[in-house]
């Protein structure tokens, strides 16, 4: 254990950081420093390097609010990320070393976000299991809707029929450099008129990440007729891709034109060899605790439930 430090991030760390999460075994690009920097003014840092004999063998994205670490909340998802050679002994050593630099720096409580499981098809869940070990328990758990695109895709019958007529129709997908049009046209007005929200990104913001990262941000739309009826901006990982926004105007819904781009993405990503389609959560204030009609949309095209779990641990 004495041979284990642990290390507040620093900018000086950057080279550092972005190398070690490239080569990581189960880090996706929302960890890379310049994703995680362009809300830095929100969050108070507290991301940590762990260190074995000198050499970095985790990471862990983080924020601090008062007396709490949290596994960022300005991500998606996070957790601890490790060197590729880390084996299950190695990740107890890092996590007791973890949790004694909170309780060394007065910190009450730590809360943990791991990746769903469906990111990586060889395992990830080491943390969760020694988290509980230590005292954590399972603060909130969400519905985390995904499609397994290794298996025969299971799309309902109704909306393989709408997709089918719509294929009438001159509807056109396109790939855009940009994504003002989607964003000032499509989802924000329909954020607006529907939830009274704002996408958590703003067009500067996302415009930003996008010019970062072009590999793993796309976004697709459908035109007809020269206008914007629908549109998904999706993160792309080595492993599968991620609805991260997505939303259709009044005529793209009489013309079913946002089911038509997701059967035609998810279609296209089994073909690329993707694992998975991940579209994201329905939870929900209400007593159920989720969105049924949202619920149902993403299981009629072809999505299963997984699950998005949150640890507590006390550690003062």
């Amino acid at each position: 254990m004495k041979n284990y430090a642990v290390k507040r991030y620093q900018e000086s760390d950057y080279a550092n950081w972005n190398a070690f999460i490239s080569q990581a075994k189960n880090a996706t690009f929302l960890f890379h420093r310049d994703f995680m920097d362009y809300h830095k003014d929100r969050f108070e840092d507290y991301s940590l390097m762990v260190y074995k004999n000198e050499k970095l063998v985790a990471v862990l994205p983080a924020n601090r609010v008062d007396d709490v670490v949290y596994s960022h909340q300005g991500l998606t998802y996070g957790g601890l990320v490790f060197h590729c050679a880390v084996n299950g002994e190695s990740v107890a050593d890092i996590v007791d070393n973890l949790l004694r630099f909170f309780r060394d720096n007065s910190i009450k409580y730590f809360l943990y976000k791991p990746i769903p499981s469906f990111y990586f098809p060889n395992g990830n869940a080491e943390v969760d299991f020694l988290l509980l070990k230590r005292g954590a328990f399972l603060e909130k758990k969400e519905m985390n809707l995904a499609i397994n695109l290794t298996v025969t895709l299971n799309i309902s019958k109704s909306k393989l029929k709408h997709f089918r007529r719509n294929q009438k129709f001159d509807l056109q997908i396109i790939e855009e450099d940009q994504l003002v049009t989607f964003w000032d046209l499509v989802l924000q007005p329909r954020l607006l008129e529907k939830h009274s929200a704002k996408p958590v990104h703003s067009i500067f913001e996302i415009s930003l990440l996008k010019k970062k990262f072009p590999k793993n941000i796309k976004q697709y739309s459908v035109y007809f007729e020269d206008n914007i009826l629908a549109g998904l901006t999706l993160f792309e990982t080595e492993n599968g891709v991620k609805s991260q926004y997505g939303a259709t105007t009044k005529q793209g819904e009489k013309l079913r034109a946002f089911d038509f781009l997701c059967i035609n993405l998810i279609e296209k990503y089994k073909q690329d060899g993707k694992f998975f389609f991940d579209m994201g959560i329905v939870n929900d204030d209400n007593e159920e605790g989720y969105n049924k009609g949202l619920l149902k949309q993403k299981e009629e095209l072809g999505c299963t439930i997984y699950s998005q779990d949150f640890y507590k641990i006390k550690l003062l």
